[in-house]
């Protein structure tokens, strides 16, 4: 049985809240993911830990036990994890992302970074959209490239660039011959979506916002910007991406329009609010000065 840390915190949040919709609010994850990562859990255990009724949820006399670990086992991580970092203030910092960020800001704010670090070895890591956080949230990243909305409140943010939307379509699809793409254009179109892990940032990228409780059409998943744009290139899709992202993953069997009628997106750089180690501190310095 693997039980992950992801699945207590979402136990713990929901026996306090005595809610799924609002422990999924507080986690910032859709309610249904949130859901189906409960049922996922109970299944492991081999036995239930939620009680069910129509105002909302209460623990089981196992999940009343099983809760009290949690809370001790997350809390003993949460030390050991404060007590690693405290340890490691210098040799290295860990870059989360999910896309290549580009836009002339990446190299240079590593340049200046070296030059308020000398000595720590900054390390680029691509991670999966399934993490919305980029690895912030369980520290696998000291600080991460992030699209908004974060997902945590548990967190700081550096806003970046704000880019309008575009939509990346087959090159020979019918809009592919507009010059410009109205968003209600594509309320039918399949879309290829980030992983319901994603939450809230899932929601952003298919526009559900500004969909008016009429669902998207999911016509696949994928968790990394390669499996997106392949995706699309197949047929299964289209996608909504920044414009930005639009130079930076250019293929020649896809097309890209801008798309009217949606809020930009913002690219910003997100660290832990608790973490106030010089190192990262650094790092969101030689970021801002490339703003300026």
């Amino acid at each position: 049985m693997d039980v992950h840390l992801r699945d207590l915190r979402a136990l713990i949040a929901v026996a306090e809240e005595e809610s799924i919709t609002r422990a999924a609010e507080r986690l910032f994850i859709a309610q249904p993911a949130l859901s189906k990562q409960l049922r996922s859990l109970e299944r492991q255990l081999g036995f239930p830990v939620l009680a069910r009724h129509p105002r909302g949820v209460v623990l089981t006399a196992a999940g009343q036990t099983l809760v009290a670990g949690a809370r001790d086992i997350v809390a003993r991580w949460d030390e050991a994890l404060a007590d690693f970092r405290t340890a490691a203030t210098t040799g290295r910092i860990v870059i989360g992302m999910q896309t290549a960020v580009g836009r002339g800001l990446q190299r240079s704010a590593l340049a200046r970074f070296r030059e308020l670090s000398p000595g720590v070895i900054p390390t680029l890591r691509l991670v999966s959209w399934s993490d919305p956080s980029a690895g912030l949230d369980d520290g696998t990243s000291d600080v991460a490239f992030l699209w908004l909305p974060a997902p945590s409140d548990d967190l700081d943010v550096l806003p970046i660039v704000r880019e309008r939307r575009c939509v990346a379509l087959p090159a020979d699809h019918p809009l592919a011959r507009q010059e410009r793409v109205a968003f209600a254009d594509l309320l039918d179109e399949p879309i290829i979506a980030l992983p319901p892990e994603a939450g809230a940032l899932r929601d952003f990228w298919i526009a559900a916002p500004e969909r008016n409780g009429r669902p998207a059409v999911i016509g696949a998943t994928a968790e990394t910007p390669d499996a997106v744009f392949e995706a699309v290139a197949s047929g299964l899709g289209v996608v909504l991406l920044s414009e930005g992202n639009a130079h930076l993953y250019s293929r020649s069997e896809v097309s890209i329009r801008p798309v009217d009628g949606l809020p930009p997106a913002v690219l910003a750089l997100a660290w832990r609010r608790a973490d106030r180690r010089p190192l990262v501190a650094a790092f969101v310095r030689a970021v801002d000065e490339q703003l300026e």
